[in-house]
């Protein structure tokens, strides 16, 4: 798909329609208390919103299978990182290559944040009921895909053991608070590492296999990061003494963590994880895969919906980068 695109509805009648999938319990419910204002904003320019309440009760697969696609514009994924994953599945298992609106209401939000979509409502539908668009890779790890991070350790289950309703209420600081409490119960896990560039074994607290820019709510976490430049960045926090991670800690939140000692940073478009131990595994904040861990890019398999400023930002940067590519193949 091209980066820098504008979709067009070659019949109105036909394409009058725009899906919403929206999680009613993620964040604070905004979304059931501002229905009325999303179909009154989209029918001012001509779109028809059929809302669909994505409460884990009905299959958005099975309906995706059933609609005429041909009849919608785009999608609307309304919800956290975990709404978007669900509805990202069900499109790549239909088939659907709808464009794809993200409107922010989880706790981390980490993948709306890399295309800096606003958290207000007013913000939200300026650019859902906009025409622009930029691509976007996703992974695929085993059976499952994921749009933002897979990721691999003990730390997992401080995200999964995090109680639904001090997300709700703390956000963010949440996943901050429930980790400061697990820290001395880390253990480090072997993993061995499998890429086309090279094969490492290591005693490992975490890893992510990033496709965007931040996990759970740690904005400078992907440095090197771009969401459509056909490659991961792995970022592996190896063992470490517990008086080390204070320091560690400090690195990852301003972003110097690529220079950690204790810290192993590199890119590459296909990785396998295997380990003989039970771990943990996460895809956007959800129950992950089953090791051995086969993880590989699906480039530009996204349309995602941004505003003009970002179409133009991220066009140009995944310019600059298919240039850079170029020139090394030179």
């Amino acid at each position: 798909m091209d980066s820098n695109s504008t979709v067009k509805g070659s019949d109105k009648k036909k394409r009058s329609k725009v899906l919403l999938f929206y999680n009613p319990g993620a964040g604070n419910g905004m979304f059931k208390t501002n229905l009325d204002k999303i179909i009154e904003k989209f029918q001012a320019v001509n779109q028809v919103v059929i809302p669909v309440r994505a409460d884990g009760n009905i299959s958005i697969e099975d309906m995706l299978n059933e609609i005429n696609t041909d009849e919608y514009t785009k999608i609307i994924a309304a919800g956290g990182d975990g709404t978007i994953n669900v509805v990202v599945n069900a499109m790549m298992k239909t088939g659907c290559n709808l464009p794809i609106a993200v409107f922010p209401a989880g706790t981390a939000n980490d993948y709306a944040h890399y295309f800096n979509i606003p958290t207000t409502i007013d913000g939200m539908l300026d650019i859902a009921c906009g025409n622009k668009y930029v691509s976007a890779d996703i992974g695929k790890c085993n059976e499952k895909y994921f749009v933002n991070v897979a990721a691999i350790g003990s730390v997992i289950d401080v995200s999964q053991k995090t109680d639904k309703s001090m997300k709700n209420a703390l956000g963010i600081m949440a996943y901050y608070l429930k980790g400061l409490s697990e820290l001395r119960t880390l253990k480090p896990v072997k993993v061995t590492i499998t890429t086309d560039e090279m094969k490492l074994t290591e005693n490992i607290f975490f890893m992510v296999v990033l496709n965007g820019n931040s996990a759970g709510g740690f904005r400078k976490l992907g440095a090197e990061s771009s969401i459509n430049d056909g490659l991961f960045d792995v970022i592996i926090f190896k063992e470490a003494r517990f008086s080390e991670l204070p320091i560690l800690a400090l690195d990852v939140l301003n972003g110097r963590h690529p220079d950690n000692s204790n810290v192993i940073y590199f890119q590459t478009s296909h990785i396998r994880i295997e380990s003989d131990e039970s771990i943990s595994t996460d895809v956007d904040g959800e129950l992950g895969e089953p090791f051995p861990l086969d993880i590989q890019i699906v480039p530009h398999k996204l349309l995602v919906n941004v505003s003009a400023k970002e179409q133009l930002l991220l066009a140009s940067s995944d310019t600059a980068e298919s240039e850079q590519e170029q020139n090394k193949k030179d």
